[in-house]
């Protein structure tokens, strides 16, 4: 049997498909340039020699330990389309054999910030339980319903995590004239500052802010990291936004300082995912729910599939990825 001299590429990207991250024309482009083999994540290990020796890009995150990693000595970068690192691979030897790791997540930082504004604003003018009232024939008109409203304009904003999706979101809420401070260990505070942001502590974020926004990505070291102390720093009636990974907050203390009229609340994302039905946290009065659609737009997924293609035709003259 011949072999292709098209660049081969491994694709096992679920939980996504081939069909949500390209359109039809720019998926047919993807199998006319490359030799596509298409495969599920824990099969990656098993393909034969050969073709893991032939290997060029893969698409999505399979496990990948090192004896099968020696054995790519052709690859070239690993296109993770779910959004999250999962410490399920080498990191090691791709990062001392020059191999790169793509994220595609950056698709999703405007449609995510915007979907954080409107919930910011839905808690801080209570529109979602003045609508209800509304329809229950129970509203009250003018300033008899603007007991609690705020307004986001000059108000004192705190993002913790500053990525995509938090450099996105500051640069929506320069707008509104708010003074954003800003935590995120891993970033430089000349940094923070040329992207908007006040460099602070956690504490001093979390203490100061009328409006928090969570868009900090989960690690093995920041699971729950956001807790009861966390939330008992914050002002009265202060709104916390979750909008990147439920596990960076404990999610039964949250609930807690909600219920305790503490905080008002809003999340996109949530510990279990569909969520139980019976869960409690579907009938907390202040906090309002989003089913994790932030980001899950078709012409988001759609970028994915575009950026992978541009990347790819990069590598392939010896360039680096964007």
């Amino acid at each position: 049997m011949s072999v292709s001299n098209k660049p081969l590429v491994i694709c096992a990207p679920y939980p996504r498909t081939l069909d949500l991250i390209f359109a039809p024309a720019k998926k047919a482009m993807f199998f006319e340039k490359y030799e596509i083999v298409q495969t599920g994540p824990d099969e990656v290990e098993g393909l034969p020699d050969e073709t893991l020796k032939r290997a060029r890009y893969i698409v999505g995150q399979p496990p990948l330990g090192l004896e099968a990693l020696q054995k790519m000595d052709r690859l070239k970068c690993i296109f993770n389309v779910e959004g999250n690192l999962l410490n399920n691979m080498d990191y090691d030897y791709l990062f001392k054999n020059g191999i790169h790791i793509v994220t595609t997540s950056s698709v999703f930082a405007l449609p995510v910030a915007e979907m954080g504004l409107g919930l910011a604003l839905c808690l801080a003018r209570d529109v979602i339980d003045a609508d209800l009232d509304f329809r229950n024939a129970k509203e009250l008109w003018g300033g008899d319903g603007n007991k609690n409203a705020r307004l986001i304009s000059d108000a004192k904003i705190g993002i913790v995590g500053f990525g995509d999706l938090g450099q996105t979101l500051a640069g929506l809420l320069a707008g509104f004239n708010s003074q954003i401070s800003v935590f995120d260990p891993w970033l430089p505070p000349m940094m923070i500052k040329e992207r908007g942001g006040r460099p602070a502590g956690l504490d001093q974020v979390l203490a100061q802010s009328d409006f928090v926004f969570v868009t900090a990505s989960v690690t093995s070291e920041n699971i729950g990291f956001l807790n009861a102390a966390s939330f008992a720093t914050m002002k009265q009636g202060a709104a916390f936004i979750l909008l990147s990974r439920a596990d960076v907050v404990n999610f039964t203390d949250l609930m807690a300082a909600v219920s305790s009229g503490h905080i008002v609340a809003a999340s996109d994302v949530f510990p279990e995912e569909p969520l139980a039905r019976d869960h409690p946290v579907r009938t907390l009065k202040g906090f309002i729910h989003s089913a994790h659609r932030a980001g899950a737009m078709d012409s988001v997924f759609k970028k994915m599939g575009e950026m992978v293609l541009e990347d790819m035709d990069l590598m392939n003259r010896d360039l680096p990825p964007l």
